[in-house]
């Protein structure tokens, strides 16, 4: 992929602004933060209007731990494509780690409008709902998401978790022993089913 896409890069400006957008991704998914960081730099040079391009700078960016930079580089890939919900679940991140929750919370919600059965974003809402210490709010944002994933074990815990804190333990105990059925192996899990039969 990488020797395909660098034929390109002699190519006029759009050409070269795409091709250079695949080929930072490419070394970033490469873990290449300073390969990737270039040709991000190549691709918005190109075409300052590919928002992909510029998606693909804020994530060196933020790799390289500038978080306030980063969500200036989503923000504008937002204003050229508002649809670019790669920029917006970035930036929800970006806003997560920033503790900047509300800010967080609201492009996950607009996200959650786009893409109604995105499991990644049913599961960043759960989170900050957390977050924010409301634990009726993460159980129902995880509920939505075991309907879309239902085997996923670690949400099943997740929902065990957040009722046992809840004081439920019939509840607590029924998503703690799915959890279990699907990955038999988490000790925390074992170790929750085995205090509960002792009770």
């Amino acid at each position: 992929a990488l020797e395909t896409l660098k034929m390109f890069e002699k190519k006029d400006s759009r050409v070269k602004s795409a091709a250079a957008t695949n080929l930072s991704f490419l070394y970033y998914l490469e873990n290449e933060l300073a390969q990737a960081t270039n040709y991000a730099d190549l691709a918005v040079n190109s075409d300052r209007y590919n928002p992909a391009a510029l998606t693909n700078k804020g994530n060196t960016v933020f790799a390289n731990g500038d978080y306030e930079k980063a969500a200036e580089f989503y923000k504008e890939a937002l204003r050229n494509d508002s649809s670019c919900t790669e920029a917006l679940y970035n930036l929800g991140l970006t806003y997560k780690k920033l503790n900047r929750i509300d800010e967080a919370l609201d492009c996950f919600l607009k996200l959650h409008a786009i893409l109604r059965n995105s499991a990644q974003v049913l599961h960043q809402i759960a989170n900050i709902y957390e977050i924010m210490e409301d634990p009726n709010q993460a159980i129902e944002w995880l509920m939505q998401l075991i309907s879309v994933v239902p085997t996923d074990p670690h949400v099943l815990s997740k929902l065990g978790k957040l009722y046992d804190n809840e004081g439920d333990k019939s509840q607590a105990f029924h998503y703690y022993y799915e959890s279990y059925r699907y990955f038999p192996s988490n000790i925390e899990v074992i170790e929750w089913l085995g205090a509960y039969y002792i009770d």
